[in-house]
């Protein structure tokens, strides 16, 4: 008899694979693997591979009959003289043998029992270690796809079970990923069929990470230790291997389950799971994929647009954190898509808010505050998301988006692409309007752009500075610290913060550099628009003390970025017309705003007169200053904008020392060269079209300079103005507003002529016309200047039998001189 009982004769018949595959099975298989006999059989493996198939047929089918009768060690004696023989044979004719290799496995994973569980996996993943020479098309995997994803959601009791049939999984898992994903050829794994099972498992697992935190940075390398016995460590590192390996083409279909398992296990509230999934799968995947990511998130957050607002909240903060890593490489064609997505969010979640506020107009008031209050969640989310994408672009990038975002804003008779918020009501626009701008005061922060053309074009500058911005002062404030982001290239700012009477500006230790041709440029074309709407913005009725300070940084900052000689005497003319202001009080502003336009302008051409370093300039602003700190307080920052401050009740009874008179001021700046003829002549604000169609009180009627006629003593020197009410009087009226439009359409191309035409050209058609207009003077109105000399740069017109008062040269109206 031979070992095992078979008979000699049997035994000497059998074929010689067989007899080599028995020899290895001791009689008690406690006693391991025979290996001078498994040394014999590998040999034989090895010089005969065509015996290969039929050596793996009959371990399995011995295998197979073990594991019926639970004779478990045999059972591992079979695996580990298949594990070696694997090891051993590289050979053309090994394919055949790992169909039985992976049919022997299988019967491992299908068995009830851990341990062979276990066993089955652990060779299945030593046969994923082995390269083959040539790749195998029909071999498929989904089995052990499925099965390896089951033991990763193991529930067994015993916790020390649970955890390592989990493993287990896993690393089935990694072993199928690496077995596979390696083959261009074989790309079965990334079938969403697959993909919809792996990646659910190993989030499922990584969700026992107790310290979240810890796991959010790039890729780090845990001890084999920690990675062995830890199943959230391993299936975080099992998924970064996963989607390092993805490609262009598999990326997607990687990405889409981690969705629908965070959906279908409530994580988007709280997110802290779902952010550190995403940051996983930015630092793991390659950057040129990244845009692919950020996709699939915009995608899904359109898809849940009707969800609460905590859920699109959590999502977009998944965003925020996934562009915030892609801004630092590639992110692809999606930049636009990104903005323009967030914007048309904005729009819905403040839709929804106004929405719930007016269905829910006499119910609880709890519930509706709850619902705004998660709304406001959504928008400030959005907002930081699109100001912090912005502001980690490149400049070329950010001044697209700078503008892309200013397009949007909805402004008053503007018709162009700006979110629809005709259904919102004045409140909703309000409320876009707002959370546009702070989106775009974001972007602009730490912006610098070598000149300030680039940081401030024309079709930007023109929208930012519309009236309809300008009347709240919450988004006055806005428009003016965006102002301030562009405008200081040497962040001074910070050491221009509150209002107040510098003594020594020095100490500041401005930054700046000597002024650009092209910033001089800019001043010329876009100065008039800046000075405008810095008094506009003083004169407003809801003025706090911030939007005061704002105008003060304004004013300083174009002092110290964009101030040559010329730009310094327009800005001494708007702050004397700002005074003007306060003092005349045309617009019935109350004392506290007048008394804080005062107190601006004293900081302010304080500021400016140290800033020049003429010492006349700074004497008499010195003086003025040092008599109100005295007499009237009031006008001084440090006072005006205490909590309680005695306001005096008017201001038409000061003393012209306590103010800052224009010929003063000629007078220490002629002295030291500045050409000072200007400061004779007051400043007005520019008249735009828009002062027209905007919804506050037109300036039209204080640029346009009326010529009173003199009241004679002879009733026939008088004219009369009064024309009979008749019906072609009114078809002349009616007839007019098509001459308005055409008059506005003229004004239009003379400003646009102005803008944008050569300074020769302009010359020459000036200088064309006012001779042209000295010779119609001279024929029909027969002009005269009668002595005895008027006054330096007066002149009176004596016309027919009308008497027209001496008025100033600069100020006279000659409608048809373009």
């Amino acid at each position: 008899m031979g070992r095992k009982g078979v008979c000699c004769c049997c035994a000497a018949l059998r074929p010689r694979y067989k007899r080599l595959v028995d020899n290895i099975f001791p009689e008690d298989p406690k006693d391991g693997l025979v290996k001078a006999d498994m040394e014999k059989l590998t040999f034989y493996a090895v010089s005969a591979p065509e015996k290969l198939d039929r050596i793996g047929a009959y371990l399995a089918e011995r295998l197979s009959r073990d594991v019926v009768r639970h004779r478990y060690g045999y059972v591992l004696i079979a695996m580990e003289a298949l594990d070696q023989l694997l090891m051993a044979c590289h050979s053309q004719s090994i394919k055949p043998f790992v169909e039985s290799f992976l049919h022997m496995v299988a019967k491992l994973l299908e068995s009830g029992e851990p341990k062979l569980q276990v066993l089955g996996t652990n060779s299945f993943v030593k046969f994923a270690n082995i390269e083959e020479d040539t790749p195998s098309y029909h071999r498929r995997y989904d089995f052990f796809v499925s099965r390896f994803s089951a033991m990763c959601h193991s529930c067994d009791h015993d916790p020390e079970t649970q955890t390592e049939i989990r493993i287990a999984g896993i690393r089935g898992i990694q072993g199928v990923v690496r077995k596979t994903v390696n083959d261009e050829l074989r790309a079965t794994i990334w079938e969403p069929q697959h993909m919809d099972k792996i990646v659910p498992s190993l989030l499922f697992n990584m969700q026992k990470i107790e310290d979240v935190d810890s796991r959010t940075g790039p890729p780090s390398s845990p001890t084999g230790g920690e990675k062995e016995e830890n199943p959230a460590l391993l299936a975080e590192n099992c998924f970064r291997e996963l989607l390092g390996r993805a490609t262009y083409g598999n990326m997607n279909n990687a990405v889409r389950p981690v969705f629908a398992h965070l959906d279908h296990h409530k994580l988007w509230d709280p997110n802290e799971f779902a952010v550190s999934c995403f940051k996983i799968i930015m630092y793991s995947i390659q950057a040129q994929y990244s845009h692919h990511v950020i996709q699939e998130i915009l995608g899904h957050l359109d898809a849940c647009k009707k969800d609460s607002p905590r859920v699109r909240a959590g999502i977009i903060q998944v965003l925020l954190e996934a562009v915030a890593i892609a801004a630092k490489g590639s992110i692809g064609p999606t930049v636009l898509e990104v903005f323009n997505t967030l914007l048309k969010h904005l729009r819905i979640s403040v839709d929804f808010e106004l929405g719930d506020r007016r269905s829910s107009a006499g119910s609880a008031t709890f519930s509706t505050s709850s619902k705004e209050s998660d709304e406001r969640i959504v928008q400030n989310a959005i907002i930081q998301t699109i100001g912090f994408f912005g502001s980690n672009l490149p400049d070329y990038q950010r001044s697209e988006i700078m503008m892309f975002i200013m397009g949007k804003v909805p402004v008053f008779g503007a018709t162009s692409q700006s979110l629809d918020t005709s259904h919102l009501g004045d409140l909703g626009t309000r409320r876009i309007q707002i959370m546009l701008l702070r989106s775009l005061l974001m972007v602009t922060s730490g912006y610098k752009a070598m000149t300030i053309t680039n940081a401030l074009p024309a079709p930007f500058l023109d929208p930012l500075l519309s009236p309809s911005l300008m009347e709240d002062s919450e988004l006055r404030q806005l428009v003016l610290e965006i102002l301030h982001n562009l405008i200081d290239r040497h962040d001074n700012r910070a050491k221009l913060r509150g209002i107040r009477i510098i003594p020594d500006v020095s100490d500041l230790k401005i930054k700046r550099d000597k002024i650009s041709r092209q910033d001089v440029s800019f001043m010329k074309k876009h100065g008039q628009q800046l000075y405008r709407h810095i008094y506009l913005g003083c004169k407003e009725e809801d003025n706090v003390q911030k939007n005061f300070e704002l105008l003060y940084t304004s004013l300083a900052l174009i002092t110290i970025e964009l101030a040559n000689e010329e730009v310094v005497i327009d800005l001494i003319r708007l702050a004397i017309a700002l005074q003007d202001v306060a003092i005349i009080n045309e617009d019935n502003l109350p004392m506290f705003n007048r008394c804080g336009v005062m107190a601006l302008v004293a900081a302010y051409l304080n500021f400016l007169s140290q800033m020049i370093a003429v010492p006349a300039f700074c004497q008499h602003v010195s003086k003025v200053i040092e008599t109100r700190s005295l007499e009237a307080s009031y006008f001084l920052p440090e006072t005006i904008f205490k909590d309680k401050c005695n306001l005096p009740k008017s201001l038409e009874k000061h003393e012209k020392n306590l103010f800052f008179l224009t010929n003063k001021i000629a007078e220490s700046l002629g002295g030291s060269g500045y050409s000072v003829e200007r400061l004779s002549v007051p400043y007005v604000p520019q008249v735009t079209d828009e002062d027209r169609l905007s919804r506050r009180k037109s300036i039209v009627d204080t640029v346009s300079i009326q010529v009173d006629i003199l009241p004679g003593n002879n009733t026939e020197d008088k004219i009369d103005n009064t024309e009979e009410i008749t019906f072609e009087a009114l078809k002349k009226a009616i007839d007019n507003n098509g001459l308005e439009e055409q008059e506005k359409e003229k004004r239009r191309l003379v400003i646009e002529k102005f803008q944008k035409a050569p300074f020769e050209e302009i010359a020459a058609q000036c200088e064309t016309k006012a001779n042209l207009l000295h010779d119609r003077l001279a024929q029909i109105l027969e002009l005269t200047i009668r002595p005895p000399p008027s006054p330096s740069g007066t002149m009176t017109i004596t016309a027919g039998h009308a008497h027209y008062q001496s008025v100033p040269v600069y100020e006279m109206k000659f409608p048809d001189l373009f």
